[in-house]
């Protein structure tokens, strides 16, 4: 890898204010709405299957963006491209409080995943370039951390909203965190890079980074589609289930609120893990545990089990903080690097995809219980994938990996 990695450069306290915060306002918004998105759906008319589709159109908006959410970041920067990012999930999420009919709140949905696809790949992308490697899954889980703190409040957030102004209501908290967003975009600069860097260039095309890492996407890339399809039913399922169990929407937001809590706990000391112990020894864990407790959600009954499901997926879900952008940041050229995220989101959106994609079909071909379970038995599947391609990509995989490849600070 022709990088540096020493320990010298930003630390994760410099980089707060200009990567984590607007992560975290930004993500406000959508912990607010997709406890309601499904809800919203059947207010409309939507059967259970339909309303499950809604959340794959949010996923499907995320794929479509990806590769010219690459472009954008190359030609425009990272913070004009959150701007307008944030800028257009202002209209989406208006268009879902006002919409009428099912079809305009799928297209608002679509629009929003745009929005979120080159948010992300922005950060993601900038945060590769200026975190020390020996920091670098730190960097990537506190960055996803910063998402899931905002997870977190989102559904609070969106409960009292709810509470004072109906199921609805919760848009407007999005599109309050959207305006946070532009306003900390504006007022806070971003640390400087500590180097010309080669990666912003874009100097080759998505073809030819595509070419070039044909048999990587093959098979850690399918891992990562593995990763993202758990994760993203994740979010769809505990809805589904809560409206099967009869559970209202004010409950279901303070779940995920729950839920959201522990994984805020976990980020951090997932990302120790992964910078001390090597990137395995957390990629692996986290898919089995999602994977089990999916399987499980079904046997819920009440309200007191479907939050201990969900507290434990928010565990697996807390502890895997970062690492699709761990591993991709590991594995990308320093050249056309943001064209290579552009390919690797892809993937690892195709999974928030296809995720919600098997809970819907299922539901309407046989039971909203077989396609939680046939999800859960994707994350078993996934873990197993981890454990095989993550050492041949990452030269960061093991203990033996990491001892070998980062250098120890010198003593202070």
């Amino acid at each position: 890898m022709s990088e540096p990695t020493g320990p010298t450069g930003p630390t994760l306290r410099s980089l707060a204010p200009s990567v984590l915060l607007p992560a975290t306002l930004y993500e406000v918004g959508n912990g607010a709405v997709i406890p309601v998105i499904a809800l919203t759906a059947i207010d409309l008319g939507a059967s259970t299957g339909t309303a499950g589709f809604m959340m794959v159109l949010l996923g499907v908006g995320q794929v479509l963006g990806d590769i010219p959410a690459s472009s954008v970041a190359g030609r425009l920067g990272d913070r004009r491209s959150m701007l307008l990012a944030a800028s257009l999930s202002i209209i989406a999420m208006l268009t879902c409080y006002l919409a009428q009919s099912v079809a305009v709140l799928g297209a608002a949905l679509l629009l929003m995943g745009m929005c979120n696809a080159t948010f992300y790949l922005a950060r993601q992308s900038y945060l590769t370039e200026v975190a020390p490697v020996p920091l670098r899954a730190r960097a990537m889980s506190t960055l996803g951390g910063a998402h899931r703190v905002g997870l977190f409040v989102g559904p609070f957030l969106g409960a009292l909203a709810i509470g004072m102004g109906g199921p609805r209501s919760a848009y407007l908290v999005a599109v309050g965190s959207a305006l946070a967003v532009g306003l900390a975009l504006v007022l806070i600069p971003d640390v400087e890079l500590p180097r010309p860097t080669q990666a912003r260039a874009g100097l080759l095309s998505t073809r030819e980074v595509l070419g070039s890492h044909r048999r990587l996407f093959a098979t850690l890339g399918l891992a990562v589609v593995g990763v993202g399809a758990v994760r993203a039913a994740r979010q769809t399922v505990l809805p589904l289930w809560s409206q099967h169990l009869a559970v209202g929407a004010q409950t279901t937001s303070l779940v995920f609120g729950v839920a959201g809590a522990v994984e805020m706990l976990l980020f951090y000391p997932g990302g120790r893990m992964m910078d001390r112990h090597g990137r395995v020894a957390v990629a692996v864990p986290s898919m089995v545990i999602m994977g089990l407790a999916m399987m499980t959600l079904p046997l819920t009954r009440g309200v007191a089990a479907l939050t201990v499901v969900a507290v434990v997926l928010g565990v697996g879900n807390g502890l895997g903080s970062g690492i699709m952008m761990t591993l991709g940041a590991d594995a990308a050229p320093l050249e056309g690097r943001i064209r290579f995220f552009g390919i690797w989101r892809v993937l690892a959106d195709s999974g928030n995809v296809a995720g919600p994609l098997v809970v819907s079909v299922m539901a309407v071909a046989a039971t909203l219980a077989a396609g939680i379970v046939s999800v859960g038995a994707v994350g078993l599947l996934t873990a197993a994938a981890m454990a095989r391609w993550v050492p041949r990509y990452s030269h960061y995989a093991t203990p033996a990996g990491v001892r070998q490849l980062q250098p120890r600070a010198p003593r202070t």
